[in-house]
């Protein structure tokens, strides 16, 4: 038997008793070592904001409906999509995995999970890397999509606003694809360990002044090239757009719930002719899907890490034991400026 993690209500979590199936033939069983928690999605989620949990989502129209039947209504199970893994036992048509392969994707905060042999055969984890990094199989790829919606060239100027875990990505990729980058956010410990990383080469605080405006300084009035919003609030977007070059591109990465207070769609966005572009993990941009797809942003993320190109490990702040999760959960809720990516550990889980 396994245990895992329900959202029984809006900020109450608890844990409930999973039991064990046979494994067909081509399945193989797994023993969760770590799993992240997303402080974007997940948390609208654990908080109550989430539209599935409020709205009906229609999939034939792709529309959000007005529903007394919502979507997903609590209790709230099978969420988590970090989780880095230990295969235990195979089914018996099984041939590209073996027991004690490490294996990471999505499976939900849970100690134990059965895998079909397809989906784990290709998220072996990679040579040398610590299994702890493979939490980072979901966010990352968020980021690298992101990346591939900015379509940023060498020699541009890149601004991030915001420098959670998916935006410290976002910065380290830019920074890589040889754009100069500036960093904004509010929590100035953010902007410190974006520096050290290397992932930005200007720290902008909105407390000390309009970045919008600072940027246009720095750039001689131009403004970025483009600008990555990966907050997911409203104001952080209008003030990216402000940040952005006549006729350029602002990319909305970040999950923004409920009213869009505090933008304002009739000021620069509309006479500086900006182009917004909504990044998603659903689905590559069309120009590029014949080349890329979901499994390529994955590997890709995971061989970036091995050849040290992306240094995700400092953006573990907290490892928590699985059986103290509802402080997990709390830390992220209530202390952002404390926590960036916070990782339960299941080893001595049971």
């Amino acid at each position: 038997m396994g245990n895992t993690i329900v959202f029984e209500k809006p900020r109450q979590i608890r844990f409930e008793i999973e039991e064990d199936r046979a494994l067909k033939p081509s399945e193989v069983r797994v023993r969760t070592l770590y799993s992240g928690i997303s402080a974007g999605t997940e948390m609208s989620a654990y908080r109550g904001s989430n539209p599935y949990i409020t709205k009906r989502w229609e999939p034939s129209s792709r529309l959000f409906l007005p529903s007394d039947t919502p979507s997903q209504p609590y209790p709230l199970r099978g969420w988590g999509y970090e989780e880095v893994g230990e295969v235990i036992e195979v089914g018996p048509a099984v041939t590209r995995l073996q027991c004690g392969d490490i294996v990471y994707g999505t499976w939900g905060h849970r100690t134990l999970h059965v895998l079909e042999e397809d989906y784990a055969a290709k998220r072996i984890k990679p040579g040398d890397l610590d299994p702890i990094l493979g939490i980072f199989s979901h966010i990352g790829p968020i980021a690298l999509n992101g990346i591939l919606d900015a379509n940023i060239h060498i020699g541009e100027h890149v601004a991030v606003f915001g420098l959670g875990v998916p935006g410290q990505i976002v910065a380290q990729l830019a920074r890589h694809s040889g754009a100069r980058v500036y960093g904004v956010d509010l929590i100035e410990k953010r902007l410190e360990l974006a520096l050290e990383l290397g992932a930005i080469d200007v720290a902008l605080n909105p407390s000390d002044g309009s970045p919008a405006e600072k940027i246009k300084e720095l750039t001689a009035g131009r403004g970025a090239d483009v600008s990555i919003e990966i907050s997911g609030f409203a104001a952080a977007l209008n003030e990216a757009i402000r940040a952005t070059a006549y006729s350029a591109r602002v990319v909305a990465l970040g999950f923004l719930q409920g009213e869009a207070a505090g933008l304002y769609l009739g000021e620069e966005y509309h006479h500086n002719r900006i182009s917004l572009v909504c990044s998603q993990i659903g689905g590559v941009d069309p120009a590029l899907s014949q080349r890329w797809d979901r499994i390529r942003l994955v590997h890709t993320i995971m061989d970036l890490q091995v050849q040290g190109v992306l240094n995700l490990r400092p953006l573990i702040t907290h490892v928590i034991p699985f059986a103290e999760a509802g402080q997990a959960f709390r830390v992220l809720d209530e202390t952002p400026a404390e926590a960036l990516q916070v990782v339960l550990d299941l080893r001595n889980a049971g």
